[in-house]
Order: structure tokens, then sequence, then C-alpha cells
């Protein structure tokens, strides 16, 4: 069994991310106070914490590298689903997210490593992927 990761990140705004991560994207708020707050991102600990230097309209910053023809923003976090579960959530964020950075596509298509991936950005712009393997085990580390 994995051990769950914990990452915290910087947002520009307590409600509006409250809103994003909590009611959008469904997931389940744990401690908080008006400066940070605990979701669990599929059993994993993700923290956002207001950094007031971004402003209200402030976004942080990214660059991007390439990857299978697409830029990949850096930095970038995110979670490893099952198949099944990634297409569930990519059909969930085809109705939240207006803008992805990456469309929801397969990745390496038939090749080692084949994968699900999207990209997209919260409210501040914290870039997010959400991978799905077929066979995690087998798939995540192949070469």
């Amino acid at each position: 069994m994995l051990t769950p990761f914990h990452i915290a990140i910087p947002v520009r705004d307590i409600p509006e991310a409250r809103d994003f991560y909590g009611t959008k994207m469904g997931f389940r708020e744990g401690r908080s106070s008006d400066k940070w707050i605990d979701f669990d991102m599929f059993g994993h600990q993700f923290v956002v914490h207001l950094d007031e230097s971004l402003g209200k309209d402030g976004s942080v910053n990214q660059i991007k590298n390439a990857v299978d023809g697409h830029g990949v923003p850096v930095p970038h976090c995110g979670v490893v689903l099952q198949m099944k579960d990634w297409e569930k959530l990519a059909e969930k964020m085809r109705n939240i997210v207006s803008d992805f950075i990456i469309e929801p596509y397969v990745r390496f298509k038939g090749e080692t490593g084949e994968q699900g991936t999207m990209f997209f950005t919260d409210p501040t712009g914290n870039a997010l992927e959400f991978k799905g393997f077929k066979d995690i085990e087998k798939e995540l580390f192949a070469s």
C-alpha cells in the first residue's frame, strides 16, 4: 500500500480555493483556518495556503516543457488513478474547467507507459495533472 503524500500550494483567496477544490472538484475538507485548508485529494493530504503577495487577481508563474507534443506546465502536481476513475474525473472536469492546458487524452498510446492525462489550473494558476493507467503497478514506472 502506498502511503499518502502531503503537498501544500499557494492560493490567492481561501473562499475561491474552497469553492474550486471542495465544491466543484468534490474533495472533502479537513482541518482549516482563515489562512489554509486541508483537502482529501483521493486519500492524499492536499493543502492550500493563502499567499497574500499574489493579490486577489494574481496567479503563480509557470514554465512549460515539451512532452508528447504538448507544453507541460512546471511545476504541477496531481494524482495517478486507475483508468476507470480517471475517465470519471475527466468527464467531471469537462463540466468544470473551461480552459484546459491539455485536454483529457491518452498519451503514449500503444507504447510502454500509455496513460490518460489532463492538465488544468485552479483559479490561482496552480497547474494540476491527473493521470490514469489500466494497471498502475505494471505501467507507472515502466521504461
